[in-house]
């Protein structure tokens, strides 16, 4: 961890931030256990810092370059309607991206994940999806194997 003050009570300094999927020297990918959304993933730096300008050129392109490497996978392993990728850092001042897979069917669509919910949702879907997670996990490990 991080010894500045702000990583001392930082979340994502402290804990994974949900289940480990990759870990490299600079940044680690977990999936995220966010209820009604499967295939919510997080690329999380690991140094506190809290945005992507206070990276060098380098670090921003590596971060930049695993963000899309888990958006490939999703899209190539998963076939969603759309990938949403989002760095917003206004609960945790810690530099993370989201990548997650939404679907038509999914009870946000085309809404933001965080929006209100625009139909009930479709339990039967959510539970196929996460049949499919762990080998898109593992195909999310192979791809950034080079990264270590």
């Amino acid at each position: 961890m991080a010894a500045n003050n702000a990583a001392v009570g930082c979340v994502l300094c402290r804990e994974a931030g949900g289940l480990p999927v990759w870990q490299g020297a600079q940044l680690r990918v977990i999936r995220a256990q966010e209820e009604g959304f499967p295939a919510f993933y997080r690329v999380i730096w690991t140094a506190h810092v809290a945005e992507l300008s206070d990276l060098s050129e380098a670090d921003r392109n590596t971060c930049m370059a695993v963000v899309a490497a888990v958006e490939r996978v999703l899209r190539e392993r998963l076939a969603p309607t759309k990938i949403n990728l989002a760095a917003l850092g206004n609960m945790v001042a810690h530099l993370h991206w989201h990548v997650i897979a939404r679907y038509d069917w999914d009870s946000h669509f085309p809404a933001s994940v965080w929006a209100s919910p625009l139909r009930a949702r479709d339990l039967a879907r959510e539970a196929q999806l996460q049949h499919e997670l762990a080998a898109c996990d593992a195909a999310i490990a192979q791809a950034l194997a080079g990264w270590a």
